[in-house]
């Protein structure tokens, strides 16, 4: 009778650590209560340890879970919705190569059900934006080393390019979403010239640049700070979007994070440094990159603009579409990086023009770059 009862017990402590992971639907929950069994069994795993580790822009979740001596992830991502086969793949390619990314454990590829090792409970993000990182140099000085290492990975034929088309689409994005839905406005036949002529420098610009291995979303969100600091650099993630492209994409995301600012000194000295890194490894034999920090300089804000121009139009689409109102509020950090890069290059004042137009407001001589 005892044996029953404390079996009723655990069975029922076991469902109420997975119902309070939150579900859409009973099916799924129950896969997972089978999947999560299986793993408890094999790594000695504590379900009362299950919790929320983080969520992101997809529909994947994370979940922390803990055995006696280790903690793991646990990745829920629907397979009618997200291709876990990337992340695998791409998890392989970089950790074969030396970087510090999730090791694959166990992998239920016909139900989206997925357990990681853990690489740390703090975000490179959290330092820096909690206070206890009072030193973001040394920081960054690991996350450019970090980025180097991804660089120098030999993209494999399967990996996706960063071509024009693929430029183009995510710059369509911003028009798409951020003018016509967000802002509710239709261009005018020469607004939307002048948009396109601005889109046709850019994408220009940015094939010129030599490619290597991107990340494709390389900033302190997505990378991890080893809690016991015995590991060599950062960890690394979020990587499964990754393509074979423009160099100066991943310094751009690192530099102008869509989720914190650093004034203009910071983002000089830091990107310096990664340029004295990139040339003595090679990456930056192109044109005068080699000897002119500028001219490389003005190909990473370049850059950094194609990509501000195309998550301001996700993160309308995440709210409009997704209904995920949470990064639209973050949107007046990258319409600012916008206007800032625009406000540089006479090539690019078009597009401040238009955003003048577009938002009614008058033209501003001087810009601040403080965090934000």
């Amino acid at each position: 009778m005892s044996n029953h009862h404390a079996n009723s017990s655990d069975f029922s402590s076991n469902a109420a650590s997975i119902q309070r992971l939150g579900w859409d639907n009973a099916p799924r929950q129950m896969a997972f209560s089978a999947w999560i069994n299986q793993q408890i069994h094999t790594y000695g795993l504590d379900l009362n340890s299950l919790s929320h580790a983080s969520a992101d822009a997809s529909f994947r979740r994370y979940f922390r879970i803990a055995s006696a001596n280790a903690t793991f992830i646990v990745m829920d991502a629907p397979p009618d919705k997200e291709n876990c086969q990337p992340f695998v793949d791409i998890a392989t390619l970089l950790m074969n190569a030396g970087v510090r990314v999730p090791r694959i454990l166990s992998w239920d590829t016909a139900l989206g059900f997925m357990l990681l090792d853990d690489l740390g409970q703090h975000t490179m993000m959290q330092h820096l934006s909690d206070g206890s990182d009072s030193k973001p140099l040394a920081m960054f000085e690991q996350a450019i080393d970090t980025l180097l290492s991804v660089q120098t990975v030999k993209p494999p034929d399967w990996l996706g390019t960063y071509d024009d088309a693929l430029l183009r689409r995510e710059l369509g994005l911003f028009e798409d979403w951020y003018i016509q839905s967000h802002l509710n406005v239709s261009l005018t036949a020469s607004q939307e010239q002048q948009l396109h002529a601005v889109y046709d420098r850019l994408v220009s610009c940015n094939l010129a640049a030599p490619t290597v291995f991107v990340h494709r979303d390389f900033m302190p969100r997505n990378l991890m700070v080893s809690d016991d600091g015995h590991q060599a650099g950062l960890g690394v993630l979020d990587f499964q979007d990754a393509v074979h492209g423009p160099i100066t994409y991943d310094i751009a995301s690192l530099m102008r994070d869509a989720f914190i600012s650093w004034d203009e000194d910071f983002c000089l000295d830091i990107t310096v440094r990664y340029w004295h890194k990139a040339r003595a490894a090679g990456l930056l034999d192109f044109e005068d990159w080699h000897s002119d920090f500028g001219a490389f300089y003005r190909a990473v804000e370049w850059m950094g603009l194609q990509r501000h121009l195309k998550v301001a139009g996700i993160f309308a689409r995440l709210t409009l579409r997704d209904h995920k109102p949470k990064y639209l509020a973050d949107t007046p950090r990258f319409i600012h990086y916008i206007r800032s890069t625009a406000s540089r290059y006479r090539e690019l004042f078009p597009l401040l023009r238009l955003l003048d137009d577009l938002e009614g407001t008058a033209p501003v001589s001087a810009y601040s770059f403080g965090r934000l």
